[in-house]
């Protein structure tokens, strides 16, 4: 299914775990040290460097731009380091959540409330995800380096619904398969 960064908010709650989606449009990258400053602007008061309403996050670091590339290997990091600020972003309005691994309850009651999704994209494939990028421009945060809050566009980015906002989980729900066939096969 493609989906349009500019859709989620009404997409995002149709979407079901385990759908595959490509996704286009706008996304921001934030890591660890990002988040870190985002938590402490919002207790500051201050405005973040893009408006969360509706915006999708994206967990990656990428390298550095090679020649004729927009941006340099650009894969998904471990989602589970920014469980702690995820459910606050949700409550200010971000709709997408792009990453790799498992969630924690926090999150994922963050997710069924704000009618959100979180996706996971292709762990080790970078290099792959890079072409569906198509601009780069770093808003915030540039002394970070790979972890700087980058705006980015997208086409046809590859990504397959993990958690939804009925409370489906792909985690979970795979791990019931695999125990369900593990259990037949030892019979």
């Amino acid at each position: 299914m493609k989906v349009n960064t500019q859709e989620l908010e009404i997409i995002a709650p149709k979407l079901k775990t385990g759908e595959k989606i490509m996704l286009s449009g706008y996304i921001y990258t934030a890591r660890d040290a990002a988040h870190k400053r985002f938590a402490q602007l919002i207790k500051d008061g201050k405005d973040l460097p893009f408006k969360l309403k509706n915006a999708t996050l994206y967990y990656a670091g990428p390298t550095g731009t090679k020649d004729g590339m927009v941006i340099g290997s650009c894969g998904p990091t471990t989602s589970g380091r920014m469980d702690q600020y995820t459910p606050m972003l949700l409550d200010l309005g971000l709709k997408g959540i792009i990453g790799k691994g498992e969630r924690s309850e926090e999150v994922e009651k963050a997710i069924i409330r704000n009618n959100a999704a979180y996706f996971c994209a292709i762990g080790g494939a970078g290099a792959l995800a890079c072409k569906c990028i198509k601009s780069c421009e770093v808003i915030a945060f540039e002394d970070l380096g790979c972890e700087s809050v980058k705006k980015l566009y997208i086409e046809n980015f590859p990504l397959i619904v993990t958690i939804d906002c009925h409370g489906g989980n792909i985690f979970r729900s795979g791990r019931k398969q695999f125990e369900k066939k593990k259990t037949l096969v030892n019979v």
